[in-house]
């Protein structure tokens, strides 16, 4: 058997295979790209792409392309041969540098939020060297960047890779302060843990709303769900198991981390977690697993759900951000340390990430705003859409002391002056992991919980990476000027905490009392991406975005339009294909099971002289049913109708939230009551009980 440390990254043009291939003054020369961020020497390319095309050609490679991630939430590629004529009337395969750094796809059926009219087609894809380039199904694939003609961002790497630089910059600045001066990058991490559903492929082909939407838009729920709470950490079916087995295996034929794998909580619900990795290779690493995860459950007969809320009355599927900041030479500066220095240096910048939580806890939250979370935040272990920090117990008391000049009740009881007194050593893991929370500190690092199974992780730490840079800025300008760096150093931190603590939250997220004090603390609850989504364009989210460079002005409000496009167009196909399962599926299904049990009533009641109570009760159940679901369908008609009416996202948003998803529960309630009472024989699609269970 092949053994995994012989083929792990196989199919990865990593530090190995260019140290191999690459002469040494190349190889130096975009290791200094890599690692610390020095501009691409453009005399590199050429040689590059030659060693990239010749490694990927003994592969198989017949192909390249550019990789990138437009705005859709997807990924994008164009597939080039390396094949170029031969005066011999044969071909040879070339792939030069200019190939390898630039693109050129059609920019013009990309979303764009207005930045480029459809006829300006032009668009530049450009290499990011800082992600390896790796082969997948006879093809080179080359992370990307993706630009318009005129330089506007019209893709997701752009700003996460400006937000990293952003952050790099600022803590550099509070490092020196510390003296640290060896230090000469600094780079956030992250391990995205992915939830997923597995289903039988026949059953997903024969529900019109999974393949339509990615989640079933009826169903009533089976005699079990997951109340025994048996489907959690238990053993894993066979089938699933193989499944499991070879998505590792083709994950970590690509360098991908994969780690961790379980049952979830719901039936038929995994996860798969990985290692952390460089932000913006773990973004790309987390789009490539949710491919290649849907990729090899159709070669085992199963279908991988990754919306966020397929099935109504179980968990949802998240993605867990476990995010932190590490330096070049090793330090983790969400980790405490062991001296008073390293303490400091560790609470001030636990301080930072406190005040661009409150401070920027609107950017938070709609940066993981989707059609599909919004039906998964707040229900089963998915955080509430408060944004609130849970720091445990200790470390709660020791900010407490901090901000009241008291003695901290650990295991010395003194007052504290940071950089001077003694701070005892958190122990990593001090008190209970809080599920309930959406951003909880874990020990050295903080869990970002809200985002969705299907959302690219990018967009979460755009705005952290940018929040936490902005708070950053604002310390070091105090600090620098200050006269006495401790002293001031510990009012910075102690006035933060005044200032900022309404956002720790310790208890229950799922609590409606919680609900109640975040209203009293003034934090927000936007609870649809109608409601979240244009806060972006607030004037002071606008500056700090555009102060840091991580967005122009234009690239921010085409965000807007471009999020909310999608939440409209979302749900509108939800919407539609509802009304034609309704009218299609559902109502003919139960007119016949209602015509059919009146037949047999008018068979019974024509021999015999019989009372037929139970049938007749059924079928005024059934046509009063009938007539609710065709009235719930026709205003729904309606509704869709009127949107049409709309020429403003932000007014036709509104309507979605406010008209359109109500009036789908409303034909929802009915359907799934009629699922209820309807023969099994005569419901036109598989159940939850068959998709839910139907993995044996």
């Amino acid at each position: 058997m092949e053994k995994v440390t012989e083929y792990f990254g196989s199919m990865v043009f990593d530090d190995r295979v260019m140290k191999a291939r690459l002469p040494e003054k190349i190889y130096k020369s975009l290791k200094e790209t890599i690692d610390k961020g020095k501009p691409l020497d453009a005399s590199v390319a050429d040689s590059v792409a030659s060693a990239m095309k010749d490694w990927a050609i003994e592969l198989g490679a017949t192909h390249y392309t550019h990789w990138f991630q437009p705005l859709t939430g997807l990924t994008a590629e164009k597939h080039d041969s390396f094949i170029t004529p031969s005066p011999d009337g044969r071909v040879i395969m070339e792939f030069s540098g200019k190939e390898l750094v630039k693109g050129e796809p059609d920019a013009s059926s990309f979303p764009s939020g207005g930045l480029r009219a459809t006829f300006e087609a032009r668009g530049y894809t450009a290499w990011d060297p800082t992600s390896y380039a790796f082969i997948k199904d006879g093809t080179l694939y080359i992370p990307t960047a993706f630009c318009s003609y005129t330089g506007e961002a019209l893709d997701k790497k752009v700003p996460l890779l400006r937000s990293m630089d952003a952050l790099n910059k600022q803590a550099l600045r509070i490092l020196k302060l510390f003296g640290n001066d060896k230090v000469t990058v600094v780079k956030t991490s992250v391990g995205p843990e992915q939830e997923y559903f597995l289903v039988p492929a026949e059953l997903y082909a024969q529900r019109k709303d999974l393949i339509m939407s990615g989640r079933t838009l009826f169903g009533a729920m089976p005699p079990k769900g997951q109340e025994l709470e048996d489907h959690y950490f238990g053993s894993i079916k066979q089938k699933v198991s193989e499944y499991m087995a070879d998505l590792d295996k083709e994950l970590w034929k690509l360098g991908i981390l994969a780690k961790t794998k379980h049952n979830e909580v719901a039936p038929a619900q995994h996860e798969l977690a990985p290692i952390y990795n460089t932000t913006n290779i773990a973004t790309d690493h987390n789009q490539l697993t949710m491919e290649v995860m849907q990729k090899i459950a159709k070669k085992h007969g199963l279908v991988c759900l990754l919306h966020e809320k397929p099935f109504a009355g179980v968990n949802g599927s998240g993605k867990h951000n476990n995010w932190s900041i590490s330096t070049d030479t090793g330090v983790n500066l969400l980790s405490p340390g062991e001296t008073p220095h390293e303490n400091a240096q560790f609470l001030l910048f636990l301080a930072a990430v406190i005040k661009a939580v409150d401070d920027y806890q609107d950017l938070l939250r709609l940066s993981v705003a989707t059609a599909g979370n919004d039906h998964r935040l707040g229900a089963n272990e998915a955080p509430p859409a408060v944004i609130s920090i849970f720091l445990g117990d200790e470390l709660t008391s020791v900010l407490d002391a901090i901000e009241t000049d008291t003695p901290y009740g650990g295991t010395k009881k003194e007052k504290m002056q940071l950089g001077v007194d003694v701070l005892p050593k958190f122990r990593k893991d001090t008190t209970d992991r809080n599920r309930t929370s959406p951003f909880a500190f874990t020990g050295n690092k903080f869990e970002f919980r809200m985002l969705g199974s299907s959302n690219s992780i990018s967009c979460a730490n755009i705005h952290l990476n940018a929040a936490v840079a902005e708070v950053l800025k604002q310390f070091a300008d105090e600090l620098e000027k200050a006269d006495d760096f401790n002293i001031a150093l510990h009012e910075l931190i102690k006035r933060t905490i005044k200032e900022h603590k309404r956002i720790i939250f310790n208890g229950n997220g799922y609590d409606d009392a919680w609900i109640a004090e975040a209203e009293k603390r003034g934090l927000l609850n936007l609870k649809t991406t109608a409601d979240a989504m244009p806060k972006i364009c607030d004037k002071k989210n606008v500056d700090m975005l555009t102060s840091h460079g991580i967005f122009t002005e234009a690239e921010i409000y085409s965000r807007c339009d471009i999020m909310l496009d999608n939440y409209i167009k979302a749900v509108n196909i939800e919407a539609l294909t509802m009304i034609d399962m309704a009218r299609k599926e559902i109502i003919p299904a139960v007119t016949k099971f209602t015509a059919d049990t009146a037949a047999s009533v008018a068979a019974k009641t024509s021999v015999v002289s019989v009372a037929c109570k139970y049938e007749k009760r059924l079928i005024t159940t059934l046509s009063d049913l009938t007539d609710e679901m065709d009235e719930s369908a026709s205003a729904l008609e309606g509704a869709v109708a009127e949107l049409k009416n709309f020429d403003n996202v932000i007014k036709a948003s509104e309507f979605v939230r406010d008209s359109i998803l109500p009036k789908m529960d409303t034909l929802r309630a009915a359907a799934d009551k009629a699922e209820t009472v309807t023969a099994e024989e005569y419901w036109p699609f598989p159940t939850y009980d068959k998709l839910l269970f139907g993995v044996k």
